[in-house]
């Protein structure tokens, strides 16, 4: 049976070349060709690659990002990232025993890569994140698991994330999704775009239209497009005032 090869790259010359290699190859078939990630993510769900070959570099969601999304598919394809990086970095893949061929690849490093591929899990691609030079910019999705399977939420969306118990929703236009993720990871990760106004929420700051006081004395947030107004602290209210003050 062929092996599926799902190509993931934003430069064309670069997917052509690749498609090329590849065609050299026995019982190898490309299934698709994608130019970002979350396209990759979508091919991946309908053509169901047994491997990806995933540009390190894009913009939007990068291929680290895409290959986080991809280890929560059932079952999960095998990844290999193509890197331009240098040795440091290469080395870096390597002894996280994630597939990697440095650019331009070679045919010869393509047919090794393929017969030794690895399928790259959520832990090897955390442990990844953290090297120096390899970290890239935060997602721009968040993703959650549905019983359609993975759904993906465009961040700058988002206007509240809400802790309860162990898990953490978040809050859209039209929807809400649930996340396999904590307040403080999220908040961490995102700390310039949403400020924490509860031990229990944080708050996008693209879509704070006002503050509001009841008559028990209480605080709460009013926010763009969204009918929930989550409450502020008692020690939370004068920095979000300060913040007010700013924007």
């Amino acid at each position: 049976m062929a092996t599926k090869v799902l190509i993931v790259d934003d430069e064309p010359l670069a997917r052509e070349r690749l498609v090329r290699m590849l065609g050299a190859l026995p019982d190898t078939q490309v299934v698709g060709q994608a130019s970002n990630g979350q396209e990759a993510l979508t091919m991946a769900r309908e053509g169901t690659p047994d491997v990806v070959l995933m540009d390190v570099r894009m913009p939007g969601m990068d291929g680290i990002s895409a290959a986080q999304h991809l280890a929560q598919i059932d079952p999960p394809p095998a990844v290999i990232f193509c890197t331009a990086y240098d040795d440091y970095a290469v080395d870096a893949f390597a002894s996280q025993a994630v597939g990697y061929l440095l650019k331009p690849v070679k045919q010869h490093d393509l047919e090794s890569a393929l017969q030794r591929v690895r399928r790259v899990n959520r832990v090897q691609l955390a442990e990844l994140q953290q090297f120096p030079g390899l970290r890239t910019d935060r997602r721009s999705h968040i993703s959650s698991k549905t019983r359609r399977g993975v759904d993906l939420i465009p961040v700058n969306e988002i206007r509240l994330f809400q802790a309860d118990h162990k898990y953490v929703t978040a809050y859209y236009p039209g929807g809400e999704a649930l996340l396999d993720e904590t307040l403080r990871e999220l908040e961490e990760e995102f700390e310039e775009m949403f400020v924490r106004i509860h031990r229990n929420a944080l708050i996008s700051t693209l879509y704070i239209e006002g503050l509001e006081r009841n008559a028990e004395g209480y605080y709460y947030v009013r926010l763009e497009s969204l009918d929930i107004r989550p409450q502020v602290s008692r020690r939370h209210v004068a920095p979000l005032r300060k913040l007010l003050d700013q924007l």
